[in-house]
């Protein structure tokens, strides 16, 4: 049951992610990217990691895709424009996607082992004592990244505002 619910959810991420890269409305890209961050979760919560699964939500669908929302609808730029296609892209982005799919089915059939399952990691991984250590790491040893990140996601909504501001009487 695990497994076919696993294929399902695989298949949804990736016509999810395919649905990212094809969709020329941002909009629909940024709801898209949404719907593969919540297949990400539950991947996490199959794997037994609720706590990651949390922050994917949290984190990624919730905070950072909102801030990519508001950036999208500030810029109004929601439909990409025409871009010129090269002669030669289509030819080698066939090829490429031939060989990514070629890679792919082999590493898919050469792990291919239906006797084994999906299989819960160690459950001493998710105790809280391990998300204080967690949260003891992440605000002491690695407190200078995680501000200078909120930091630096602030100075890209500020410009973004400055960026689309118009001057009184521009329409």
């Amino acid at each position: 049951m695990t497994l076919i619910f696993f294929i399902i959810l695989a298949v949804v991420a990736i016509a999810s992610a395919a649905g990212l890269l094809i969709s020329r409305n941002s909009v629909y890209a940024a709801l898209y990217l949404v719907l593969n961050f919540a297949c990400v979760a539950v991947f996490y919560l199959l794997l037994g990691a609720p706590f990651i699964a949390l922050a994917q939500v949290t984190v990624y669908a919730g905070a950072i895709m909102v801030l990519f929302l508001f950036v999208i609808m500030l810029l109004g730029a929601d439909k990409l424009p025409r871009g010129q296609v090269l002669p030669w892209q289509r030819p080698v982005a066939i090829v490429l996607a031939g060989v990514l799919l070629a890679e792919a089915g082999f590493l898919l059939i050469q792990r291919l082992n239906l006797s084994t399952s999906l299989a819960n990691p160690d459950a001493s991984a998710n105790t809280t004592a391990n998300l204080q250590e967690l949260a003891k790491m992440l605000f002491s040893q690695y407190l200078l990244p995680f501000e200078v990140t909120s930091v630096l996601l602030l100075v890209a909504m500020i410009g973004v505002i400055v960026l689309t501001k118009k001057e009184k009487g521009e329409a």
